[in-house]
């Protein structure tokens, strides 16, 4: 049997797949098993934050290899120590914890508020976190309930009990919410599956506002917006304030799988020996892996995702059968008169990867990719919105 008739054989058809085998690639570049090539404009979902089979990144986590390929939380090695200090020193905060995905590192932040709440009021009496309308933040039970959409939280239940949803359009709910047993807030700067939909500052500032009036934690959720790919190293920076607590994932492994929870001041000792824990979180080549991310993430590199991600605005803003542009960065939602469906399958024929959410074209590019390319596969794209 080939690739796809395996797949069908054995694996849980949990996914609907496009009609493509990736066989191999070079940056943003793919070739499928026949040899067709395509420029990358999903990356994995944001994952392959420098493209396919970066010199460096292979060099990096080679090395590791070579050495360690896992040791365990009960021991010490340098890649997870190196990387903690990487990103508490570019982001103010004080801890790591490390998991293995986005979802992990989103139930280390729920876990590590109610926690926090535990301890201040000695009971659960202020457990409940309210997240938004419209926001996704993982496929755990835990973090499925933690999602604000109703299309989520069918079949599989019962769910984790104490969320609260706020509606990104309307602010002035907040207050209200939050005197509910409350411990935190959680929300994405971006919407990614949610329809790549950015948070407007009038909303993040009342969070911000109501967080310090009621005495409430701020969770971010940077699993797809972070690391660089708004343009800045976490979303947040573009709004004037610090989370309590963030989450990362995704890029920051370059391709392989890790997440990291961050703890700030207020939280960095609720978690204590026993309290956690993740059998490969803080996995040695992984964390080699995103050490050689964190590193590439300079201030030159972050300009050039600006400079890309104004491009890309510039060619499509107003095109033919374009009604709309969301998002930040390179993380960018497009609406279009023609099904995004359709468009998608057309660029795949032409040789341009890109992705859905909800309605909209999604666009996730390396945030290096070289500007012939990006210049090349948006022209594709613009001719296809515009049929």
């Amino acid at each position: 049997m080939n690739t796809k008739e395996l797949d069908a054989a054995y694996v849980a058809p949990t996914y609907k797949r496009f009609p493509l085998e990736i066989a191999k690639g070079k940056g943003s570049l793919a070739w499928d098993e026949q040899g067709k090539e395509y420029i990358d404009l999903g990356t994995g979902i944001a994952a392959n934050i420098f493209g396919l089979a970066d010199d460096g990144w292979i060099q990096a986590v080679t090395e590791q290899l070579t050495k360690v390929q896992h040791t365990s939380n009960l021991y010490y090695h340098e890649p997870g120590s190196r990387l903690a200090q990487l990103l508490c020193e570019g982001t103010g905060m004080k801890k790591v914890f490390f998991g293995n995905s986005g979802a992990e590192a989103n139930e280390c932040a729920i876990k590590t508020a109610r926690r926090w709440a535990f301890k201040k009021y000695g009971d659960e009496s202020h457990s409940n976190i309210i997240t938004l309308k419209n926001s996704f933040h993982g496929r755990t039970i835990t973090t499925l309930a933690a999602t604000g959409q109703d299309v989520f939280h069918k079949e599989f239940g019962p769910f984790t009990p104490g969320f609260l949803y706020a509606d990104p359009a309307n602010p002035a709910e907040l207050s209200a919410l939050a005197e509910k047993g409350c411990c935190a807030i959680m929300m994405e700067m971006v919407q990614g599956e949610g329809g790549v939909n950015a948070l407007s500052p009038e909303f993040v500032a009342e969070a911000v506002r109501v967080a310090k009036e009621k005495d409430l934690l701020l969770i971010v959720d940077e699993i797809q917006t972070g690391n660089g790919r708004s343009g800045k190293l976490c979303a947040w920076m573009h709004f004037g304030f610090v989370p309590d607590i963030m989450t990362t994932a995704k890029g920051l492994g370059g391709g392989l799988p890790i997440g990291a929870c961050l703890l700030g001041e207020r939280v960095e000792t609720v978690l204590d020996a026993g309290s956690h824990g993740s059998t490969f979180g803080a996995n040695p080549v992984c964390c080699a892996g995103a050490v050689y991310v964190m590193e590439q993430l300079n201030p030159e590199l972050l300009d050039g995702v600006t400079a890309r991600a104004e491009y890309i605005r510039k060619e499509l803003e107003g095109a033919k059968g374009v009604e709309g542009i969301s998002g930040m960065g390179l993380m960018i939602g497009i609406s279009s008169t023609r099904p995004a469906s359709e468009v998608v399958a057309a660029c795949i024929e032409r040789g341009v990867l890109v992705l859905t959410a909800k309605t909209k074209i999604r666009l996730l590019p390396a945030l290096n990719i070289p500007m012939e390319l990006l210049a090349k596969a948006i022209a594709i794209l613009k001719e296809e919105l515009g049929k």
